[in-house]
């Protein structure tokens, strides 16, 4: 990993003075027009004081949500997912103005591209009279989903913004214009989220042991490569949400409301697959049951014991793990006793089923010497927002790393290299070609 770091260009190693940058970060934090947790705006500050400081003019660039409908290629263009939450917060912490373009617009199928009505503003930018720009919402452009010659286009339209390129967006691994395709035209380099990311992945790929695992989600197919990979390096791996619910259905022969056939077909396959590593697989024993996913209600849920379940019985709707489950033996102590503990779950179906979630925070917390990774937004924001104070504690704790995108990470951990994911690659090829071609 250390070899495939100096592999890396580098936003140190760029000559940025009076440069207009081009910086793609992952401020994908609106939800509804608000902004939940400026996590993933606030660690990207170190990347742009260090542009601001050598004399670059940003551009920024993020993507907000899915605004494209994959059914009918419409872009859902609205303040629910616009910038503007991100420029009001950038604009108070950074004490600097950010100009909002708009762009021609083709009835309900987004932005066409970037017209030439951009060149004017560009060209203030350039002379200071404005101080940054914020791009509209990246996924509102035609092109940068696209393939092929719509890409390109878009790519080049992207390119000729600027003179150089920055990728601090380690959490949107995936090949769009504006991580992959602008990489052809530009000078590009990553930002230090992106190199802090990536040197901390390492922590993953090559742990200290013994190591725990803890993954929860609500798709048990798109987790199962992962699952697979990290089975292999963990000395143990426990299980939540509908993942477990499925895993359980399967393994105990039982059903459990609300499991898609798909996660069956999944979690069978995963289980035969762990049998090759016994007893890597810890069951959180105790799980809540709801008769219903509108609420937790008095006298409609109630915890059962996986222990006590006998084949073909039927559950409703299973909805988080008992926090008594975090106190087993088999639980807690691997996790106290554990070098380095990797963590993108969330137990329960919040905001009305937490215990579970809260009872697995402080089964992390209660172990002060471990390395705890934890990734995905679900999992920083449910930290934040259940153990506010822990979560401010963690944020400076040497002994805390918190991954910007819970995605990007698991794709990595299946690969078992960030050399697979496209846009790391980009900045890579990007880098021979420019010691080829200084002219690039």
């Amino acid at each position: 990993m250390k070899e495939f770091i100096e592999e890396l260009p580098k936003v140190q190693e760029a000559d940025l003075n009076d440069k207009v940058v081009l910086v793609r970060v992952d401020h994908n934090v609106v939800k509804s027009g608000e902004i939940k947790d400026p996590f993933r705006i606030d660690i990207t500050f170190g990347t742009l004081f260090n542009i601001m400081a050598k004399g670059g003019k940003l551009i920024l660039m993020t993507h907000i949500g899915r605004p494209r409908d994959k059914k009918t290629n419409e872009i859902n263009i609205s303040s629910k997912n616009s910038v503007i939450p991100i420029v009001r917060y950038l604009e108070k912490k950074l004490y600097t103005k950010f100009y909002v373009p708009e762009f021609f617009r083709q009835d309900n199928y987004g932005y066409t591209g970037i017209d030439t009505s951009i060149n004017l503003v560009i060209k203030k930018l350039r002379e200071g009279k404005i101080r940054g720009l914020y791009l509209p919402n990246s996924r509102w452009f035609q092109g940068e989903e696209a393939q092929g010659e719509e890409a390109d286009k878009f790519s080049q339209q992207l390119a000729g913004l600027a003179d150089v390129y920055v990728n601090d967006a380690f959490g949107s691994w995936q090949p769009h214009s504006s991580t992959v395709g602008i990489t052809k035209y530009l000078p590009s380099y990553a930002g230090y989220l992106m190199q802090n990311e990536i040197l901390n992945l390492n922590r993953v790929f090559e742990p200290s042991k013994p190591m725990v695992a803890i993954i929860a989600g609500s798709k048990f197919d798109t987790k199962i490569g992962p699952l697979r990979a990290l089975l292999k390096k963990v000395d143990y791996l426990i299980l939540g949400g509908i993942i477990y619910n499925a895993w359980l259905a399967v393994k105990y022969d039982i059903e459990i409301a609300g499991i898609e056939k798909d996660d069956i077909i999944a979690a069978r396959e995963f289980l035969d697959y762990s049998e090759k590593y016994p007893g890597k697989v810890i069951e959180p024993v105790i799980v809540v049951e709801s008769d219903t996913l509108e609420g937790k209600f008095k006298g409609k849920y109630r915890s059962i014991d996986i222990r006590d379940l006998k084949p073909k019985t039927k559950l409703n709707y299973v909805l988080d793990i008992d926090p008594r489950s975090f106190t087993e033996d088999g639980i807690a102590e691997k996790i106290k006793q554990a070098s380095s503990i990797f963590v993108n779950a969330v137990m329960g179906l919040t905001p009305h089923f937490y215990e579970g979630t809260v009872a697995l925070f402080k089964c992390l917390d209660s172990n002060i010497s471990a390395f705890k990774m934890l990734g995905g937004g679900d999992t920083l924001q449910e930290f934040r927002l259940l153990l506010p104070g822990k979560y401010l504690k963690a944020v400076d704790d040497p002994k805390y790393y918190f991954f910007s995108g819970g995605g990007t990470i698991l794709t990595a951990i299946e690969q078992n290299s960030v050399e697979g994911l496209e846009p790391v690659r980009a900045l890579i090829d990007n880098k021979k070609k420019m010691l080829s071609d200084p002219r690039i």
